[in-house]
Parts: structure tokens; C-alpha cells; sequence
């Protein structure tokens, strides 16, 4: 049996070729367009010398260009690693060597970065997408277990994890979202303003709105103002975005009369949204936001606030179709306990979704996929009524503009400066981003004067732009548990 997500393209291309498949600005391309230039990538990258089963990292903004490459790289029966656009060097050279990759396609303001890992990796980098004369005659096969995506994600041991995607479950998370909870078609505009490089924008903006033939508008660069006029000038029919990304709106709302006629649907993820922003948005937009829950180990979406079920805010609604939800007892890390509704627990989930594992990392495999579950590390408590809610995170987890923060990969940068003792990273409440990475730093004695300003400066040249702390306090001394450990809910109830 051959499934491939390539197929998602190709298929629509076959069924709908004339219809407009992507908006870049001005630029317009039809299925078939896109589908060609997919093939001649793929031909491009063979002539390149790669074969099925390599691997190609891609460092691209929203753009076509991504898709191009996305598309080709899956047609030509490559595996695609796409990188996180606001790493720097060094830690995009980590995912280079740790996913094995034989390049990196980069291009306009990332090529800097992707040119300068590439070469500390020994791998090599194309600058935009290699294309060949011919296109490929016809996509790779591809076995629905094989692995389709490697998506980097933070873990609590401070280097990023590779999480295998494959074919199934992508091509099964985008067509459950498409067509189970949307219901796109023909005639439905998405406003793709979601990273492409991460999970929810990958297999729902994007890879949901073309396997239903629909047309996808890119947005390079998101910002409150231009996003109102692109979900008006497009006549945007579904928008999907972070909690940051309705804030943003809401505010540019207040300061404009422009306003979307054609919006019928706004799907909210990657972290929890305010329910006073739900209402201030629905009430500006007139349209009903529907919030949904997932983890790039689950492709990444596991339940959501579905119409025909009911929508309760201040939920993240039911399992979707092929996926079970359960709460299990967080105390027992060996079995999976499930626990009665209306208890707290952690949120496991088991179904078409979840991920085939990490990259080279059988123990956070073992740990993390438990008798067929996975443990999300998430707390939270199933209702009479199955609606799901969270109510609290994986611990100690930042959540900073929708993306996902692990403050021990911070903390073990931050300590390697000479001034700093020991280093605390937490997150503090934020009406902009949601939560705002902050460090409480014990200076070294001894050392030279340390000021707030010079530590976020020189972190901010070694970490991710998402990553490194806007905020810097500085302690005596940090408070500890009985067994040492930082206790950094004291930290927070200290303000």
C-alpha cells in the first residue's frame, strides 16, 4: 500500500488543476502550477543526487517557496525536516547533524543562518528550490509507516527531540481537520499565517486546505493590522491562529473600521486563549472561534470544540474522529491508569495521530508512548459531557507567542556566562505574547557586575529569537525543596 503526503497536492492537482491552490501577495498559482513546480523540485533534487529515504532540512518563511520544496522533497520520496525560522546557527547546525540531513533549502533573510550551519554540519545548502527542465514523471511511492516529517521539538534534557511524522498520520490529521471539522471546499479561502515550519500550521494551514482543493494566502510576516486587511482584501473564509494572533487582531480591530465579510470560522491552538479574548473577538468578527488541542507528537490535533458536538469556551472540546482522549493517574509512570471523569489527571492520548517516536531516542520513546498511549505531560479533566479542558501544562513549560518553550534549554545557556551563579527561567504573564520569558539570576561572586540589559543582550546572540528572556531579575539566592530542587512555583508567587 502506498500512501505519501505528497498526494495531497497531487491528488487535488488531479481533480481540481484550474483552481487557485496558493495566494503570495499578488502572485496566484493553480493547482497544476503548483504541482509542476513540486515535480521539477523533486527531479531538481534527484539530479542533486538525493534519493528516497534521504533527508532534506528546509529553513523557508511562509512562502511558496516552502511548498515547493515541502511537496517536492516528498514527491522525490525524501524525508523533509523543517527548521524552526528563529534558531541561530549553532542550533540549526544540531538539527542538521542530529536528523542526519544531506542539505538545507534556505533562501532570503534565513539563507545567512542556514549557509553558516550547513557548513559547521559538513552538509550542503541550496539556496532557493533546486529545480530540473523535466518535472518528475510521478511521486514516489511511499509506505504510510515511513516517515514523512521529522519536526524538532524541546525536551526537559535541553536539546530539542526529533519527532517522526508519517505519512498516515499526517495525511489522516490534515483530512480529519479539513473535512471532519471545517468542512472546506471549494470556495474556502485559509489565511496561512501560522509557521509553516510548525506542526499546526504544516498539517492544518496548509497540508488541511489543499487536500480539500481549497485556497491557502500566505502571510510572510504576521502583524495585527495587516492580517485584517489580507482576511478582507482575500475574502478569507477560515482563519487559524495562536492566542497572540486574536489578541493582535482584536486590537487592530479597535483601531480600524476594515472588517472580513466572508469569515464564517477562526480556529484557535498552540496554547490556551483567553476566553475574554474569544469574546472580544467573536464580538468584533462576528464569527464563532473554535479552540482546539494538540502536541506536534500528535500531528497535531487531538480534540477540538466540533459544531455537531456542541462548543464550550474555556474548553478544548472532544476527540476527534480516530482518537481517543483518556485522563490518567499522573502519579504511575509504568502503566496508564485511567481515571473517572470529573478527576484530574494527565492527558493521554492513543489513535490515528499519534507519532511513531523520536529520532535515535528509544528511552524518551519508551517514556513518552505507554501501553499504546501518549503522555502529553499535560494536566487536565474530562466533564460529564466529554469536553475536554486543561488546566495546567507540561511543568515548567513556557508558552510564549504559541511557541512552546522548555526552560532548561535556556537555563543551559544562560549559566555559561561568567557572571552567573545559577539560573532559574520562568514564565510570567504577558497581554502580548501570553507569557514572557523571564530569568532569575544569583550573580557569581566575585565576578564582574552583571546588569539586566548585558544578560538579555548576550543571550539573545546564542539563543532562538523566541527563546531568549525579555526580562531579567536577579536573587541571592534561589529557593530550594527538600531535595534541591529549584522550587520555581516560589518564584512565581513572588512576582
Amino acid at each position: 500500500m502506498s500512501l505519501s503526503v505528497a498526494g495531497i497536492l497531487g491528488e487535488s492537482a488531479r481533480h481540481f488543476p484550474d483552481r487557485i491552490a496558493v495566494v503570495e501577495g499578488a502572485a496566484r498559482l493553480t493547482y497544476r502550477e503548483l504541482w509542476t513546480e513540486a515535480l521539477r523540485c523533486a527531479a531538481g533534487l534527484r539530479e542533486a543526487g538525493l534519493k528516497p529515504g534521504d533527508r532534506l532540512a528546509v529553513l523557508l518563511p511562509n512562502t511558496t517557496e516552502f511548498l515547493r520544496v515541502y511537496y517536492g522533497a516528498l514527491a522525490a520520496g525524501v524525508t523533509v525536516v523543517p527548521v524552526h525560522a528563529l534558531l541561530v546557527a549553532d542550533e540549526v547546525r544540531y538539527v542538521l547533524e542530529h536528523s542526519g540531513a544531506v542539505g538545507v533549502v534556505s533562501g532570503g533573510p534565513l539563507w545567512a543562518v542556514a549557509d553558516e550551519a550547513a557548513r559547521a554540519a559538513g552538509v550542503r545548502a541550496f539556496q532557493g528550490a533546486p529545480s530540473a527542465a523535466e518535472p518528475l514523471p510521478a511521486a514516489e511511492p511511499a509506505d504510510p509507516a515511513d516517515a514523512a516529517v521529522i519536526l524538532y521539538t524541546s525536551g526537559t534534557t535541553g536539546r530539542p527531540k526529533g519527532a517522526l511524522l508519517t505519512h498516515l498520520n499526517i495525511v489522516m490529521n490534515a483530512s480529519v481537520t479539513s473535512r471532519d471539522l471545517l468542512g472546506l471546499g471549494e470556495g474556502d479561502v485559509v489565511l496561512g499565517c501560522l509557521p509553516l515550519f510548525h506542526s499546526y500550521g504544516q498539517t492544518c494551514a496548509m497540508n488541511g486546505t489543499l487536500r480539500q482543493g481549497a485556497t491557502l494566502v500566505l502571510m510572510p510576516r504576521f502583524s495585527g493590522p495587516a492580517a485584517l486587511e489580507v482576511l478582507a482584501a482575500e475574502d478569507v473564509t477560515v482563519f487559524m491562529g495562536v492566542p497572540t494572533m486574536y489578541h493582535a487582531l482584536v486590537e487592530a480591530a479597535a483601531a480600524s473600521d476594515r472588517r472580513p465579510t466572508a469569515l464564517r470560522a477562526a480556529v484557535s491552538g498552540g496554547a490556551a486563549l483567553p476566553v475574554a479574548v474569544l469574546e472580544r473577538f467573536e464580538e468584533a468578527f462576528r464569527t464563532q472561534v473554535l479552540e482546539g488541542y494538540g502536541l506536534t507528537e500528535t500531528s497535531p490535533v487531538a480534540t477540538f470544540n466540533q459544531p455537531h458536538l456542541g462548543r464550550r469556551p474555556g474548553t478544548v472540546g472532544h476527540a476527534v474522529w480516530g482518537v481517543e482522549v483518556g485522563i490518567a493517574d499522573a502519579a504511575v509512570d509504568r502503566e496508564v491508569v485511567l481515571l473517572a471523569d470529573g478527576e484530574v489527571g494527565e492527558v493521554v492520548v492513543r489513535g490515528h495521530n499519534v507519532f511513531a517516536g523520536y529520532l535515535d531516542d528509544p528511552a524518551a520513546t519508551a517514556a513518552a508512548i505507554v501501553d499504546g498511549w501518549f503522555r502529553t505531560g499535560d494536566l487536565g479533566v474530562l466533564d460529564e459531557d466529554g469536553f475536554l479542558r486543561i488546566v495546567d501544562r507540561k511543568k515548567d513549560l513556557v508558552i510564549r507567542g504559541g511557541f512552546n518553550i522548555y526552560p532548561r534549554e535556556v537555563e543551559e545557556v544562560l549559566v555559561r556566562h561568567p557572571s552567573v551563579s545559577e539560573v532559574a527561567v520562568i514564565g510570567v504573564p504577558d497581554d502580548t505574547k501570553g507569557e514572557e520569558v523571564c530569568a532569575v539570576v544569583v550573580r557569581r561572586a566575585g565576578a564582574a557586575p552583571l546588569a539586566e540589559e548585558e544578560l538579555v543582550e548576550w543571550s539573545r546572540e546564542r539563543l532562538g529569537r523566541h527563546k531568549y528572556p525579555r526580562i531579567v531579575r536577579f536573587v541571592e539566592a534561589l529557593p530550594l525543596g527538600p531535595t534541591g530542587k529549584v522550587l520555581k512555583r516560589a518564584l512565581l508567587a513572588g512576582g
